[in-house]
């Protein structure tokens, strides 16, 4: 993990980056149920799922959130915080095998009502199998300190 100061005028709309990969395993099912308490047959019961359209069990959507996300946390901006996350969809199912990586774009700026000295940035998180497919997509909100005016 490294440290890297970025104000909010240094942010450009359009700037991307493709996160590194991670196998969803069985164990992640599990675990991530135990701490969750979603046992739903539709991510622990093989044999329910065979019956279904999926064919086989589906990765709780809570679980690709969290993974596609902590791919995405590899600099820290001790001049930034989370706000939180607009318009997370599930868009296609993750099953165990799957590959998962994250596109991160920023699709907007804008000024923040509340703190005059910093603004609002708006980073498209898209997380993607091993096809391509978008999996999972969500709209991530900085808070950004803008750079300090110089006397």
């Amino acid at each position: 993990m490294m440290e890297q100061i970025q104000y909010f005028e240094d942010y450009e709309i359009g700037a991307s980056r493709l996160t590194s990969g991670r196998t969803i395993t069985e164990t992640d099912f599990i675990v991530h149920a135990g701490h969750t308490g979603d046992f739903f047959p539709h991510h622990m019961d093989a044999e329910y799922m065979k019956t279904t359209p999926f064919g086989q069990r589906i990765a709780h959507g809570t679980l690709v959130f969290s993974v596609g996300i902590g791919l995405t946390a590899t600099v820290v901006n001790p001049v930034a915080f989370s706000y939180g996350y607009d318009r997370l969809r599930f868009i296609k199912p993750v099953f165990i095998g799957d590959t998962i990586r994250t596109r991160t774009t920023i699709a907007a700026k804008e000024d923040d009502p509340k703190r005059p000295g910093s603004g609002r940035v708006i980073e498209r998180c898209e997380v993607i199998n091993q096809r391509g497919e978008v999996v999972l997509a969500a709209d991530h909100i900085y808070i950004v300190e803008r750079r300090p005016v110089q006397s």
